[in-house]
């Protein structure tokens, strides 16, 4: 009889240990169970930690509540400006209601995989090529609201949607590239141009000051001169104003004024004679001779005071050719007077 008793004993235990083990459910803390009983759902979600069901008669499925990252595959589209580009995504969602995930569909991962795509592929036709490109932050939202309307029925709530990449054809690219180039050396030229109009101005400003006072600008030219001669260069140049030049031109033949044209018939003039070109003397000759003999090979260390010597005698030599253009062109003769030739014809 005890032996009986002990044997039924066991047997119960036995069987108490065997249903404990398939009752007994473990439940993480970044878990939820739910338990479904013949088919239906029990009301209650079950929590992390232990947990005991009912075997053979309740099954429990654990649903993830974290935060999942899903990429969403490349999509290729035409944006509104009919450009062809390739974006790619990732989602981030999470499941906040464990039974409308288990019950409401069947899939809530692959769910939210497709609706991610067709939301790409909208936001992509909708769009033009430079919201894609500089404007994501709106793009970003309009797709999380189209991704997180139906999802919120399914217990999913879309934490946030980021555009990851935006791929462009090779064509587009260099014509981009071009773009940029040309914008960048648009604003090269303004810079350039801004600069030499201030440098303008300046230099307005500096020859204004300069006519008040003549002898700025010989100082001016002495400094130029030694700057170059500072170089210890065997060749010198030396600058000759404007103003000579064009009294040069006014010299040549043919170059004069213009004789005026009479009146009347009967009014007379002299052709004025050609002006006779112009002759150094033998001592401005020799001295300029000199003056380039010793420009030729100057010394080393004299570079700058003998710079300043040619610069003076150059000064002086202008002044001599002057002085004698002015003393070898003729005065210039006045048109005769009508009357008065005509009574020289008389008298004749």
């Amino acid at each position: 009889m005890v032996e009986e008793l002990v044997t039924a004993g066991v047997a119960l235990a036995s069987v108490g240990a065997v249903y404990g083990m398939a009752a007994a459910r473990v439940v993480k803390q970044y878990e939820r169970g739910v338990v479904l009983r013949l088919g239906r759902l029990r009301s209650g979600v079950r929590g992390p930690g232990f947990t005991m069901i009912m075997p053979f008669v309740d099954r429990l499925q654990k649903v993830n509540m974290q935060i999942v990252t899903m990429p969403v595959p490349a999509q290729e589209g035409i944006t509104r400006d009919n450009v062809t580009v390739r974006v790619d995504a990732v989602v981030y969602f999470k499941v906040v209601s464990a039974a409308d995930a288990v019950i409401k569909v069947e899939d809530y991962r692959f769910a939210v995989s497709q609706m991610a795509q067709t939301s790409l592929r909208s936001i992509i036709g909708k769009s033009e090529l430079d919201d894609l490109l500089s404007n994501r932050e709106k793009l970003n939202q309009g797709l999380e609201l189209m991704i997180d309307s139906p999802a919120v029925e399914w217990g999913v709530s879309i934490d946030r949607v980021e555009i990851k990449d935006v791929s462009l054809p090779e064509t587009m690219k260099r014509s981009m590239a071009r773009q940029a180039e040309a914008d960048r050396e648009r604003r090269a030229r303004v810079i350039n141009a801004d600069a030499e109009l201030q440098a303008s101005k300046k230099l307005a400003e500096a020859a204004g000051v300069m006519s008040e006072q003549p002898a700025a600008l010989q100082l001016r030219l002495l400094q130029t001169v030694v700057a170059v001669a500072a170089e210890k260069n065997s060749t010198l140049v030396l600058p000759f104003p404007v103003e000579l030049l064009r009294f040069l031109e006014r010299a040549q033949p043919g170059h004069g004024p213009q004789p005026a044209q009479p009146a009347h018939p009967g009014t007379a003039h002299v052709q004025s004679q050609p002006a006779p070109q112009p002759q150094q003397s033998p001592q401005a000759l020799s001295e300029s001779q000199r003056a380039l003999d010793g420009a030729a090979d100057p010394a080393p260390d004299q570079a700058p005071h003998r710079a300043l010597e040619l610069a003076a005698q150059a000064q002086r030599l202008l002044t001599q050719w002057q002085q004698s253009m002015q003393e070898q062109l003729p005065p210039a003769e006045a048109p005769l007077d009508p009357d008065s030739r005509g009574s020289n014809s008389r008298q004749d």
